[in-house]
């Protein structure tokens, strides 16, 4: 079982650059899609089930804004589109689909360019943590994946001490993910597997920093603890270029 989340930046444009084609290639049971930019109508869905797979949308109100979507080799039990808390879904920012083993939620944390939008996104993060917590009591398997918009440790980001004051490697935003792993008994998928510094998902589009690497590891695969055995890889794709991100994956193994 392959899950692969990526921000794509756009689907109207990752699919211009071949986003069907790279997604048949790679063969993933489920990718967790962030910011696809586009309602529903603005885009051909039958493309997909063309390339075997299920796609199920939730857009931003706003047109052209954020968005969540969950594309899927099998049908699931059931799709959630949002998570009842108004402003995080009028943003479509989270979208969930129900498995036989676990749950998939695909999840795009907020950016924050200004202190204004610093605290939304602290106060997004409060509020998601408290929505997972309560999910857990429903769906204890779950699997978070989308841009967190956050690198947690020094090994996650090119340059800690210049960037030590930028939102994204905060301290009290590198806390929350903490907080979020321990209160919430999950493992980071990725560092479970993978001890390596210079591995990143998310490259600024100046000053050349994708062919340099001078990126940041701000997408992950987020797995409850109780489906740390069913693990059997992690890994980052640097080299699907649809967007400023790349993809990450993890892939399970159940009897």
């Amino acid at each position: 079982m392959k899950v692969i989340s990526y921000n794509v930046n756009g689907i109207r444009a990752a699919l211009s650059k071949d986003f069907i084609g790279w997604l048949q290639a790679t063969n993933p049971d489920v990718v967790c899609i962030q910011e696809t930019k586009a309602q529903a109508d603005q885009i051909d869905l039958f493309q997909f089930q063309e390339a075997g797979y299920n796609i199920y949308m939730h857009s931003a109100t706003k047109k052209g804004y954020s968005g969540v979507a969950i594309i899927s080799k099998t049908e699931p039990k059931k799709v959630v589109a949002g998570t009842g808390i108004d402003y995080i879904d009028y943003e479509g920012r989270v979208i969930r689909a129900d498995y036989e083993h676990f749950s998939v939620i695909s999840v795009y944390v907020p950016s924050a360019s200004n202190m204004d939008r610093l605290e939304f996104k602290l106060h997004f993060c409060r509020d998601f943590l408290a929505y997972i917590k309560e999910l857990k009591k429903e769906i204890p398997n779950l699997i978070i994946c989308g841009d967190y918009n956050i690198c947690h440790q020094a090994i996650d980001i090119h340059d800690p001490i210049r960037n030590a004051t930028v939102s994204g490697f905060l301290p009290i935003e590198r806390e929350w993910i903490g907080i979020f792993m321990e209160e919430l008994q999950m493992t980071d998928s990725f560092r479970h597997f993978v001890k390596d510094p210079h591995n990143y998902s998310w490259w600024s589009y100046r000053a050349n920093a994708r062919n340099n690497n001078k990126g940041w590891r701000i997408d992950y695969a987020m797995v409850s603890d109780s489906l740390k055995a069913n693990m059997k890889r992690a890994y980052i794709l640097p080299e699907a270029k649809h967007s400023d991100h790349c993809p990450v994956g993890v892939e399970f193994h159940f009897t």
